[in-house]
């Protein structure tokens, strides 16, 4: 599933593209998707000007005066630009029609959204709730204290849970927590201050990197040009099961962590 760095990394490649257009054509292919795309999303948005594409989570934001759409990539969703005259295949959904270029919406699973909010937009309800974003000053060591006090909850748990902090998913979980030396199973109500502050600068460092390499592709994500992410290459720990630690040279193990895939090192993490 596409995590912040990936949605990052689709907004800032298609918003130089179509911010400050006039959205001209609104084209549902097919409005199955994780929730179904309203009926009445044409006719809100056609003929309005894009003020701006944001980010909230793992959710995009399409701005304008009157309202949002709000746009999640689900499992296996992109986002890209392409020709006004490109054709399209069977698992693009939707597409938003700008001036220049349009915007395409492709989902396979088709678990992804498309939706609309009238201002203000985060009271929508997949908003309303969520936590601090982990690369604000918001998300600090006070913060992660207060959230994690009196919690017998595993800390890998707590720092997936969207309403403690937003966008940290599995991927970037498990290589924080190898980064900050904290085993995920740890409760998280038992973990020092101190170390509590080595795991925000882990976090924010770890999805500053992802950003900076486009991403992680493991099976479908591809950003706004089409390209693969290459985080990847540098996971010290996902994906690695059984291999050995890049610290210690021990086998990394796997685990399973609110039926999520967790590895992490034995030794290095306590």
């Amino acid at each position: 599933m596409p995590e912040l760095p990936e949605v990052e990394t689709t907004r800032a490649g298609i918003s130089p593209h179509i911010e400050a257009q006039t959205l001209v054509n609104v084209m549902v292919r097919d409005s199955r998707l994780r929730w179904p795309v309203p009926s009445d999303l044409a006719a809100q948005v056609e003929g309005r000007r894009l003020n701006k594409v944001l980010r909230r989570g793992k959710y995009l934001l399409f701005e304008f005066d009157h309202g949002c759409i709000i746009g999640h990539l689900g499992m296996t969703g992109s986002m890209r630009i392409v020709a006004h005259d490109e054709p399209c295949s069977y698992h693009d959904h939707v597409d938003l029609v700008f001036e220049k270029v349009t915007l395409r919406y492709r989902d396979p699973r088709r678990f992804g959204c498309i939706l609309w909010q009238t201002h203000p937009v985060m009271e929508h309800a997949l908003l309303a709730h969520l936590g601090p974003e982990p690369l604000s000053e918001d998300f600090n060591p006070v913060h992660l204290l207060k959230a994690c006090k009196g919690k017998k909850l595993a800390i890998k748990s707590l720092l997936m849970d969207s309403k403690k902090v937003v966008g940290v998913g599995n991927i970037y979980a498990n290589e924080a927590l190898f980064m900050a030396g904290i085993n995920p199973h740890r409760q998280a109500g038992r973990i020092s201050a101190q170390r509590l502050g080595l795991l925000v600068g882990a976090c924010k460092l770890v999805l500053t990197q992802a950003i900076e390499q486009g991403g992680t592709t493991l099976r479908n994500f591809v950003d706004s040009d089409g390209n693969p992410g290459y985080f990847k290459q540098r996971l010290q720990v996902y994906g690695r099961a059984g291999y050995a630690c890049t610290q210690c040279g021990q086998p990394l193990i796997e685990s399973r962590l609110g039926q999520r895939s967790t590895v992490y090192c034995k030794l290095c993490q306590r």
